[in-house]
């Protein structure tokens, strides 16, 4: 999903912790965003135009109205980019707030909705095949680190042998926080890990891998429970833990995030749509840049990849997955 998710989040999208032979069906909750509650499928912030025109495929010169789904509808920077598109593109953008990460795909693929920008392409990967879809990317945003914390040592070297270091327990960010904890030199997984792994796939490893609800890892490394923890963005700026205290995270611009890659996503016969790619490319415009940024404290990493090299990754992403259930 925001992350993604990702942002969800836009960012990254966390999913509630489900028995292991169930895993993959798990729901995410971000990319670590705050989102509006919603009753129902969806409620919709509007910037103006005629609900009858729905579509992109207007008459040229007309005004076009196009409904993204998201899940942080309240930050300001969408407001910027909604005036942009009306005067750039002549489309009146509709935003979709979902505060549920289960409805955004399927308002998707049912017609709810043109796009929507939450999630990841791991969580769609995932998504994609468990309910047998084929939404595609369509345009890259931002890459959001995913940080490990400790409150006792100030690199992963200083960490001691057995010591416990507590990671997400659910599927997209377990597999995540597996590869950060190996990529900082604290185990290594099964043939170098993957998008999917688990803590099954631990092959070696210096530390105690202490998996936990998402929501709980900040508390433990705080409470001195764990010599460090994973910890999402938001729940890392609820338990008032600093960008800038983070011992490691992992490199948004290396081959291993690229799962982490949030996107515009639309339904397969979409993907080509001209005024969704443009709609796709107005969120690199330097004033929503500049707002994404002041949103999530400057942690936002821009990645300006291709519509065919994002749907790429998703196949290989989307095979990964086929071959962990």
């Amino acid at each position: 999903m925001s992350e993604p998710i990702t942002p969800a989040e836009p960012n990254e999208p966390q999913l509630p912790a489900k028995p292991r032979d169930n895993r993959r069906t798990a729901i995410i909750a971000g990319a670590a965003v705050a989102v509006v509650a919603i009753a129902g499928i969806a409620f919709a912030v509007t910037s103006g135009g005629d609900d009858d025109d729905d579509t992109a495929a207007g008459v040229a010169g007309t005004t076009k109205t196009v409904s993204i789904g998201v899940a942080d509808a309240s930050q300001a920077y969408w407001k910027t980019y909604q005036d942009l598109a009306k005067k750039e593109l002549n489309v009146d953008v509709k935003l979709v707030n979902f505060s549920d990460y289960s409805q955004p795909n399927p308002a998707l693929k049912q017609g709810q909705t043109d796009l929507n920008q939450f999630q990841h392409i791991q969580y769609l990967a995932d998504y994609n095949v468990t309910s047998k879809d084929t939404i595609q990317p369509i345009g890259a945003t931002a890459v959001y680190p995913l940080p490990l914390y400790s409150t006792k040592y100030k690199s992963p070297e200083e960490i001691p042998a057995k010591a416990k270091i507590a990671i997400p327990n659910d599927t997209i960010n377990e597999a995540r926080g597996l590869l950060v904890l190996q990529a900082a030199g604290l185990l290594t997984l099964k043939d170098g890990g993957g998008a999917f792994s688990s803590v099954d796939d631990i092959d070696t490893s210096k530390i105690k891998v202490v998996p936990l609800d998402a929501s709980q890892t900040a508390g433990a490394v705080k409470s001195g429970s764990t010599a460090a923890s994973i910890v999402n963005k938001n729940f890392a700026t609820d338990a008032g833990l600093k960008t800038d205290e983070a011992i490691y995270q992992d490199d948004p611009s290396s081959d291993v995030a690229a799962p982490y890659v949030n996107i515009f996503a639309a339904r397969a016969e979409d993907k080509d749509n001209p005024t969704y790619l443009k709609l796709a490319e107005l969120y690199h415009d330097a004033s929503v840049e500049k707002g994404v940024q002041e949103a999530n404290g400057g942690t936002a990493v821009f990645r300006d990849t291709s519509p065919a090299d994002l749907q790429a990754e998703l196949a290989k992403v989307e095979e990964q997955a086929r071959a962990a259930k």
